[in-house]
């Protein structure tokens, strides 16, 4: 019996991946395309809810963004040298900035929704829980970067401390001691503020994938089900 078990285990293993495949292969590429979209419609429409409310950013540990790396390690000195309140509103202002940046991204979100293809669409279902998730990477981080990046560097301008980072990373930047993505707090805050959209957006993915019954059109139903 004990040898037989494994044997078993397999079997039932094998029968379930046959299914879901099977259960993806009756879907009609008209169906799949229809369910995802509308599917990445609604989790991008929800994500930027989420994040472009007032404090969406601020009060949501999963996605507060910190002092860049280069000041949390001076974050101690500053504090001592009575310059706690600076960094404290540059955090807020950081916060903020994407805050008022994420209402940017629905457009071009929507638009990518639109432009998918068949073969994304095949890709996303037989792909990871975060497949759709990395699809809007690749098809908007670009885009939202560059639309992301004035409207935060407006926001982060009004703080001194931004002012005085921005020039001292500039300089490290040039000789390979910070990170591009450091270079400047608009470049910082754009970067986390795009990685805060893209998990939140990953989370809608998740909540659908494991429970597809409670989502609100018949088609999405359909198609997340069919992968169950």
């Amino acid at each position: 019996m004990h040898r037989r078990l494994p044997a078993l285990l397999f079997l039932s293993a094998f029968s379930a991946i046959c299914a879901a495949a099977a259960s993806v292969a009756d879907l009609s590429n008209a169906d799949a395309v229809a369910g995802l979209r509308q599917a990445l419609t609604d989790g991008s429409a929800a994500a930027v809810a989420q994040l472009g409310k007032d404090n969406g950013f601020l009060n949501n540990p999963k996605v507060k963004i910190p002092l860049p790396p280069a000041l949390q390690r001076m974050e101690t000195a500053l504090r001592f040298a009575g310059m706690s309140q600076q960094a404290d509103e540059l955090v807020t202002a950081m916060n903020h900035a994407a805050e008022a940046a994420v209402p940017e991204a629905k457009p071009l979100l929507i638009d990518a929704a639109k432009k998918m293809t068949v073969q994304d669409a095949k890709g996303i279902l037989t792909g990871g829980e975060t497949s759709v998730t990395d699809y809007f990477r690749r098809a908007t981080q670009t885009q939202l970067t560059q639309r992301f990046l004035p409207i935060v560097k407006r926001s982060t301008d009004r703080v001194g401390l931004a002012t005085q980072y921005n020039s001292l990373a500039g300089q490290a930047t040039q000789l390979g001691l910070v990170g591009k993505e450091q270079a400047s707090i608009e470049s910082y805050v754009t970067s986390k503020a795009l990685d805060g959209l893209y998990l939140m957006i990953g989370e809608q993915e998740k909540a659908l994938r494991q429970n597809p019954v409670g989502a609100a059109s018949d088609i999405v139903r359909k198609v997340f089900g069919a992968i169950r």
